[in-house]
């Protein structure tokens, strides 16, 4: 019987979208849309988390991460809804942590493909999106 040899990511990256602050109700992926991720390397990527981090005063949304064939994501055949996750009413202190939401994904993405996000409610100070994450 064959015996499968493990692989791990060999070129780890942090990467983060710019600020959300833009409702888009669409379902597939197009409209308003941020890049969160690098493009997989030759040999596909491991995505291991997403965070969103609030950097103030905002109403309740929902994050709604799309998975992106690599393609313009203006095109609904190139996305995939991956992931998405209530995001909480956050009030600006100087005294507590704001609350950050962590997705744990550990899942391997295709060659090419990228991960997008958007919010599903206009918010006022918005969240910034970060995904950890490493070619193979």
């Amino acid at each position: 019987m064959p015996t499968a040899t493990p692989i791990f990511p060999q070129t780890p990256k942090v990467q983060f979208g710019t600020l959300l602050t833009t409702a888009n109700t669409a379902k597939d992926g197009t409209g308003t849309v941020v890049q969160i991720s690098a493009v997989a390397g030759a040999s596909g990527a491991f995505v291991e988390s997403i965070e969103a981090l609030p950097i103030g005063t905002n109403v309740a949304s929902v994050l709604r991460v799309f998975l992106n064939n690599g393609s313009t994501p203006a095109t609904a055949a190139n996305n995939i809804l991956w992931e998405e996750v209530s995001l909480p009413a956050t009030t600006l202190t100087e005294v507590a942590a704001q609350t950050k939401v962590v997705v744990p994904l550990n899942r391997a993405i295709p060659a090419g493909y990228t991960l997008y996000a958007t919010i599903g409610t206009t918010v006022a100070a918005g969240w910034r999106v970060r995904v950890h994450s490493g070619d193979y």
